[in-house]
């Protein structure tokens, strides 16, 4: 069979018919990839009788898509590509019919039918952005959580349960504040643990403290505000995030109290962001008198303290600290989230809003994404009503107080005059190494070069460092304690010095 055009120059027409055909041309450019196509077709067409048609049409979209078929190929007669894939000549008919109407092929009266334009190939991968563990020899970078305590069981039971028992109503759009079951359950939980004042009509959930913090940004844009203060050193996160909503970021210094009022009441913010209960990434705690300065600070311009209760939950030596926000929920604004508990993947959070912004907040809330996912939602309520939660930060807080330890005695063992910092609570340290290991320049790069990802407390910070002392920020919680000897030894041999190293 051959093809119907006459024309010399005229494209060859896809189909089985010789060495004419498409599929098969030797010396043809692309011809392989033409080949693959034709055994496409011939594996749609063997599909069952109810799905050819569909499986010839997607056949014939991928290899359009894919540019396995060039734009300007002119195709085979619907009866000459149908006598070849022995189907009948409706079914191609339909198939071409379909792929016209959508701007994959097109054709005119008498003229064939050809590739359309309009189509492009696809990307040859999909690509994962989502921040992965550098692979190194040992990883000390801060922020993570051991994911392997997940408590899979306990989730799935919840999951099931909230499965059965979910009323079918509940699965329409949802209350852009998140579920009223999930909000009273985390009113409870966070005034229980973390002594806030949470009415569950001013508790928003959100996709994490990311949202959260995006959220609060917007509404003290629209307001007018053009400015936030951000500690320093502080979480690069804060800064990005509130430069995102279109305000600038003000970094303000701390001191052995927290953040330091005098630099505050001199920026001219009105709205400053901190992590008081567990400073990040100093690991301070603020102290009761800066507490209050900072709140009186709030109360005389008319201001908001954002509170990033990043991991109050973690306290291994002490009682935790209670929330600032208990102590005037009128100027704080408190979030947190579920991502060093039990997951970041999970993207479930809260924000506690004082009351003059309940409003606005909830609006933007509901024009950026309709709310949270409603199981998800009503699974993490499952979780924390049957005390599932309270057990599961129970085991993160043995566990995590093991490897705290092991982490000091690494360091002492390998970095014998080593004072560390910020071991009371969270799921970081601060190292201050001898004076022999400076300066933090050739220390860090030794370390990449071993393999070992660390970074220094001067990556949190634009104030340089005022001597030679290396600072680091060694982040344990996601490392085994065997791991975190490893990696204490290895650092120490990567970087011992000649005239005395570890």
């Amino acid at each position: 069979m051959t093809s119907s055009g006459t024309n010399p120059d005229t494209p060859p027409a896809v189909g089985r018919s010789g060495a004419a055909g498409l599929f098969s041309a030797e010396g043809r450019s692309g011809a392989e990839g033409r080949s693959g196509a034709w055994e496409t077709l011939l594996s749609a067409v063997s599909a069952p009788a109810r799905a050819r048609g569909r499986a010839l049409q997607a056949a014939l979209r991928e290899a359009v898509r894919s540019g396995r078929f060039a734009p300007g190929t002119r195709l085979p007669s619907s009866r000459e590509l149908a006598a070849d894939l022995g189907v009948s000549r409706g079914l191609v008919t339909e198939a071409y019919e379909q792929l016209t109407a959508e701007g994959y092929l097109r054709s005119g009266r008498g003229a064939g039918t050809w590739v359309g334009g309009a189509a492009r190939a696809a990307l040859p991968r999909v690509r994962d952005l989502a921040p992965r563990s550098p692979g190194a020899v040992a990883d000390f970078l801060p922020g993570a959580p051991d994911l392997s305590l997940f408590p899979r069981a306990a989730w799935s039971a919840a999951q099931r349960g909230v499965l059965a028992e979910l009323p079918h109503h509940t699965l329409g759009y949802p209350d852009p504040r998140g579920l009223p079951r999930l909000r009273t359950a985390l009113a409870e939980l966070l005034t229980r643990r973390r002594g806030v004042v949470a009415d569950p009509e001013r508790v928003v959930v959100v996709s994490g403290v990311a949202q959260a913090t995006t959220l609060l940004g917007f509404v003290l844009h629209a307001r007018g505000v053009r400015a936030v203060g951000v500690e320093d050193p502080g979480s690069p996160e804060h800064e990005t995030l509130y430069t995102s909503a279109g305000l600038d970021a003000v970094p303000l210094p701390l001191d052995d109290e927290g953040l330091d009022l005098e630099a505050l009441r001199a920026s001219g913010v009105r709205a400053v962001v901190t992590t008081p209960a567990h400073q990040f990434p100093t690991g301070i705690a603020y102290s009761a008198r800066r507490r209050a300065e900072l709140l009186d600070w709030a109360r005389a311009v008319d201001g908001l303290v954002v509170e990033d209760d990043y991991d109050g939950d973690f306290r291994y030596d002490r009682a935790p600290v209670g929330a600032l926000q208990g102590l005037d929920p009128e100027h704080v604004a408190y979030t947190g989230s579920v991502s060093k508990s039990l997951a970041p993947g999970l993207r479930l959070g809260w924000l506690l809003v004082p009351a003059s912004m309940a409003e606005e907040v909830v609006e933007r809330k509901r024009t950026m994404d309709l709310g949270n996912p409603v199981i998800d939602q009503a699974l993490l309520a499952r979780f924390v009503e049957r005390g599932d939660y309270d057990r599961q930060l129970r085991r993160c807080r043995r566990e995590y107080r093991v490897r705290r330890d092991a982490l000091v005695a690494a360091l002492a063992e390998h970095f014998p005059g080593t004072e560390v910092s910020g071991v009371a609570a969270g799921l970081h340290a601060i190292a201050a190494l001898p004076g022999r290991y400076g300066p933090a320049g050739p220390f860090l790069a030794s370390a990449e070069a071993a393999g070992v990802a660390v970074r220094a407390l001067t990556s949190y910070t634009r104030v340089p460092s005022p001597d030679d002392v290396v600072r680091l920020v060694l982040g344990y919680a996601h490392v085994s304690p065997s791991g975190i000897r490893e990696g204490v030894r290895a650092l120490a041999l990567a970087t011992a010095r000649p005239h005395g190293g570890a």
